[in-house]
């Protein structure tokens, strides 16, 4: 669910997965089937709090 959500970030044209087996590679590949809709992202975000990023000036 969460590289799928990813997927839909309009500013994400490919994320970087890491796996170290092929069980893996098949979870990060089966993202692509699910279709997430707006509602269902602004779900996932609703307990989202921003916080500032450190060390960057």
């Amino acid at each position: 669910i969460a590289l799928a959500w990813l997927l839909h970030q309009e500013a994400v044209d490919a994320p970087i997965v890491g796996t170290t087996s092929v069980e893996h590679l098949e979870d990060a590949v089966a993202a692509l089937e699910i279709d997430l809709s707006d509602s269902d992202c602004e779900f996932l975000e609703e307990p989202y709090e921003p916080v500032p990023v450190n060390g960057h000036e």
